[in-house]
């Protein structure tokens, strides 16, 4: 029975993911990247592995008034292809307990931004995934020695409790200078506006990378009728002049995998991040 629902997820929304983007300009462009089409695990085979997703909390946009989390899409389609591809996932937070989603990227909303979102609609009727929102650890509590990557989410919590938030640094540089695959995505990858190596240095310094791009910041703020974020990752990474950030058509499907950092520029991106992570790991 779950091996039939898991294949009957991934037919929905390999045929849906045109629905689900938001722009009419959408095509899917890829760089270093490899996309799945089937999605087939057997059943009990043990986990290759501990992947750490780190989410943020709630808290409230100093630009908007709204409640603000993390993106469903951009913790489900990565945990989909994590899960599907044999690993075990840890959910955290930044200050534990329970989390809450983008009300846009709930697929239930009533706004219907997301409602094409099958595989988030997926996961919400699972008992397991609603339990594990509930209750957090806090991201002190863990080490980069338990788990095999990391894989940021994104949302618009990320760009205030993922700004200046230097344990969160300290721990995705650790990942890194480990070897192991620290992955960001969306807005989450404000955290690399910041993030410095052991040696002082930027992370992002002589790498290529994305995020949010400025022009789908235009989109959602026009849709709104107002300015949703407080800066834009794209105007703050052109500021720094030892990196190269990219961007693709506003919300097409892109992910950069530049060694062991891999980035995904927004919420159609989560999936072929993950599928780069896994390259990673399988190599």
């Amino acid at each position: 029975m779950k091996k039939a629902f898991l294949i009957l997820m991934s037919a929905l929304a390999l045929t849906g993911s045109a629905a689900f983007a938001q722009h009419p300009k959408n095509n899917i462009k890829m760089e270093k990247i490899t996309e799945r089409l089937s999605y087939v695990h057997p059943h009990g085979v043990p986990a290759k592995g501990k992947i750490l997703m780190v989410a943020s909390s709630p808290s409230v946009s100093k630009q908007t008034g709204w409640p603000i989390g993390f993106w469903a899409a951009e913790l489900t389609h990565p945990m989909r292809v994590f899960e599907e591809a044999g690993y075990e996932i840890e959910l955290v937070s930044t200050d534990g307990g329970k989390l809450q989603m983008d009300s846009y990227s709930n697929p239930t909303d009533a706004s219907g931004y997301s409602a094409n979102d099958i595989v988030s609609l997926g996961y919400m009727q699972k008992p397991e995934f609603n339990k594990m929102l509930d209750n957090t650890k806090k991201l002190a509590d863990v080490k980069h020695n338990d788990y095999v990557a990391i894989f940021l989410v994104g949302g618009q919590g990320p760009m205030y409790t993922f700004k200046g938030n230097e344990a969160l640094q300290q721990l995705f540089v650790s990942f890194y200078e480990a070897g192991k695959p620290a992955s960001a995505v969306c807005h989450s990858t404000t955290l690399l506006l910041e993030a410095k190596k052991s040696n002082g240095e930027l992370l992002v310094k002589g790498k290529t990378w994305t995020g949010f791009a400025n022009a789908e910041e235009d989109f959602a703020d026009q849709a709104v009728g107002q300015k949703i974020q407080p800066y834009r990752i794209e105007d703050e990474a052109k500021k720094i002049a030892t990196t190269t950030f990219k961007v693709a058509a506003p919300f097409s499907s892109y992910a950069i995998k530049d060694g062991n950092l891999v980035t995904g520029q927004q919420q159609n991106s989560g999936a072929a991040a993950a599928e780069l992570v896994v390259e990673l790991l399988t190599k």
